[in-house]
């Protein structure tokens, strides 16, 4: 990585050498504008105003423009030589606690590594003060022509600087909370907590920037000559009337796209039994008192699923039942079809045996 500043901290009467390095790039997909007609660059062009011609980089320096427009040059030796002990160093001020630095502040953030051999010791020193006090370092410290703060802390084995906005740079956050007088209930909050500990926690190394993956298939596909992938429909929406519902289906998606049922042992926080996909026992004692509206919605929303699992037992049940019933009617017939039948045989029986055979009548004799 290449050093974009060279300097020292400052920590007491100890000079540590170092340089400072980016600690982020960017992965965004730039883009360049074109002639929609021909497809051709568009670029833009430096003149002089007063020579009226094309200018190049090593001709450009910095002017600063007065009231009057009278433009005053201003070189990068001017701003070397002020009178700051800022201009070359990275000045520690004072060690505070980190929560005492406000997240609104935070700007770019830089790794300082030591600048040669000697500085090694000294490196290790404050890195380790770091450490075991727990406290980060408040500095002050020049870059590109201006002074700034920063905020000194320890990532791993490395001293990482985070550039800090001055107090004054920060907006108050006047007229942007919501005018209207609004009452939210406990239930509502149980819910939102339900809603907050089945979402659970995340790796952040496992999220992606899933924009510029898109923006790279479509330039592929383009290239190729293929069809650009198309975004899917959008669903139909509305406006959310009911909040309470809106939550209770919150929590039942978010349960279901973990891999767990609505019917599962994961519970909220007023349940005491540990969720199967996060494992960790949201029932412990939270010190809250959840309120037994909560546990109402929770046993519902058992219930109901209880209700739909039966249903297909219920309906095998009912047709195995069918079977026997219809078996049970049917077989009957067929044993009346043989009783008939034996009765119809035995009476044909009888009644040969009870008719006599016929005695042949004699013939008279002609005298």
């Amino acid at each position: 990585m290449r050093s974009i500043w060279n300097g020292a901290i400052s920590f007491g009467l100890v000079s540590i050498p170092i340089k400072l390095v980016n600690a982020t790039e960017s992965h965004s997909i730039s883009f360049r504008q074109i002639h929609l007609e021909d497809g051709g660059r568009i670029r833009y062009r430096k003149f002089c105003e007063l020579e009226d011609h094309e200018v190049t980089q090593d001709e450009i320096g910095k002017g600063y423009e007065d009231a009057d427009g009278t433009i005053i040059p201003i070189t990068d030796e001017d701003l070397a030589q002020l009178p700051i002990p800022t201009a070359r160093t990275i000045e520690i001020v004072a060690f505070v606690p980190a929560d005492r630095i406000d997240p609104l502040q935070m700007d770019t953030p830089y790794y300082l590594s030591a600048n040669g051999v000697p500085a090694a010791k000294p490196y290790t020193l404050l890195r380790e003060a770091l450490k075991r006090s727990q406290k980060v370092a408040v500095a002050k410290f020049a870059l590109r022509g201006r002074e700034r703060l920063g905020m000194l802390r320890v990532v791993e084995d490395v001293i990482a600087m985070h550039g800090l906005l001055w107090p004054d740079e920060i907006r108050p956050p006047e007229s942007v909370a919501p005018d209207a007088s609004v009452t939210v209930r406990d239930k509502e909050l149980d819910l939102a907590d339900a809603l907050m500990d089945t979402l659970g926690e995340v790796d952040l190394n496992e999220l992606h920037d899933g924009y510029r993956e898109a923006v790279e298939a479509l330039i592929e596909a383009k290239a190729s000559g293929e069809k650009a992938p198309s975004a899917p429909a959008d669903e139909p929406g509305g406006k959310v009337l009911d909040l309470m519902a809106a939550l209770e289906k919150s929590v039942r998606a978010a349960k279901e796209s973990r891999g767990e049922g609505t019917g599962s042992e994961t519970r909220d926080r007023t349940g005491g039994k540990k969720g199967k996909a996060t494992g960790k026992d949201t029932g412990k004692d939270t010190g809250k008192d959840t309120g037994k509206e909560a546990q109402a919605e929770v046993t519902r929303l058992r219930r109901k699923t209880a209700r739909a699992a039966p249903k297909e037992v219920g309906g095998k049940k009912s047709t195995s039942t069918a079977k026997k019933t219809t078996a049970k009617k049917a077989a009957p017939k067929k044993t009346t079809a043989k009783k008939t039948t034996a009765k119809a045989t035995s009476a044909k029986k009888t009644t040969a045996k009870k008719t006599p055979a016929k005695k042949a009548t004699p013939r008279k004799r002609s005298a």
